[in-house]
């Protein structure tokens, strides 16, 4: 059993970096190059270090609190790093795309990226792959409506009205995910309920309290903000006129927030426990839409700017197909390694269309 505080190793190295980068992130911007990179991949890299983190914590409690408040629990964490980020990135330069290139891309990351690793990962270890349908469906059913109300119908809303229509989206979205959490936790819990346990490794070996996870989560995203203020300087600064994509932040904030997912999914479809994965993909997503959008829309409001949320004809697109494939693929109770290739050929002309600066 390792010892709790060397668990925390990469938390005390991110301070450390912390230190670092705001110590020398003047001079990286001064003289580009190495100094620049170098900065921003440890920065970057301690991020995802503690991100991680934040995803063993979340997991323990997954352990202690069972479903579906594990992977509640799990999601809520990865929103919460990716909402901290996007927060201080649109601090920095002026971005205001930045905010839906992120949730779209989050939205590829989570149903295409998860769904299609898992999916390929439990098909070709156990052939077939089941969950309980009704959490599929009734993730569907809200995050169709959320993404309507939030991503497509603002591309019709005229400057005029935007505010008014801001309110309504952002009062709507806070009653969907309150009444969602509501019915996902007591009358229909069954729904997103499976029978295996969490995770066969225990993760609670230390049995320590369960206030003392909450509060180094609490603090390890405190960590993420700090770190970020860092990154969105470096980044701005290496960014200028690279030719890089111009979406590539919003991949990276999208990347961050949910590679501990990824890793989670993938454990879990290992195990043949796919009720987890269907959670964690469609749960993140849900998540992402109605959690971020209404921060964001509150940002808007108050500093009286209008953040672009409608999606471009690219963007739509690709959603579409998407929603298409998660309808068509998750209709049975069951996944294979088939429907796993067709959402992974969907991310990978996704990240393509980024890499070509089409996205």
């Amino acid at each position: 059993m390792r010892h709790p505080i060397k668990s925390e190793i990469p938390v005390f190295v991110a301070l450390a970096i912390l230190g670092a980068g705001i110590a020398l992130e003047h001079s990286a911007v001064d003289h580009g190059g190495v100094l620049l990179w170098g900065l921003l991949g440890l920065v970057l890299a301690s991020i995802i270090g503690v991100a991680f983190r934040i995803s063993h914590h979340a997991e323990v409690l997954a352990v202690r609190w069972g479903e579906p408040y594990g992977t509640l629990i799990l999601t809520i964490a990865a929103v919460s790093v990716e909402v901290v980020i996007l927060i201080v990135l649109l601090q920095g330069a002026p971005n205001p795309t930045l905010a839906r290139d992120t949730v779209f891309a989050a939205l590829m990351l989570d149903i295409n990226g998860i769904l299609g690793i898992a999916a390929i990962i439990g098909g070709l270890k156990h052939g077939r792959s089941r969950y309980n349908l009704d959490s599929a469906n009734s993730f569907m059913a809200m995050l169709i409506v959320a993404i309507g109300i939030g991503m497509f119908i603002p591309d019709f809303v005229p400057d005029q009205h935007w505010k008014a229509y801001s309110l309504f989206s952002v009062g709507t979205m806070v009653l969907m995910y309150a009444a969602f959490l509501r019915l996902q936790t007591v009358e229909h819990r069954s729904f997103f309920e499976h029978v295996s346990s969490v995770d066969d490794e225990a993760h609670d070996s230390a049995h320590s309290p369960s206030w003392l996870h909450v509060a180094t989560m609490v603090g390890a995203i405190v960590l993420v903000g700090l770190l970020s203020e860092v990154l969105s300087v470096l980044l701005d600064a290496g960014l200028a006129g690279s030719g890089l994509p111009r979406s590539l932040p919003a991949v990276l904030v999208a990347l961050l927030s949910a590679s501990p997912e990824i890793l989670t999914a993938a454990r879990a479809a290992a195990a043949n426990r796919m009720q987890t994965t269907v959670n964690i993909a469609l749960g993140a997503s849900l998540a992402t839409v109605l959690l971020t959008l209404p921060v964001i829309e509150a940002i808007a409001l108050t500093s009286g700017e209008r953040i672009i949320m409608a999606l471009t004809p690219m963007q739509g697109g690709m959603l579409l197909l998407t929603m298409l494939a998660v309808m068509n693929n998750l209709h049975n109770g069951s996944t294979n390694a088939i429907e796993g290739v067709s959402h992974l050929a969907l991310f990978c002309a996704f990240a393509g269309l980024v890499a070509i600066g089409l996205l």
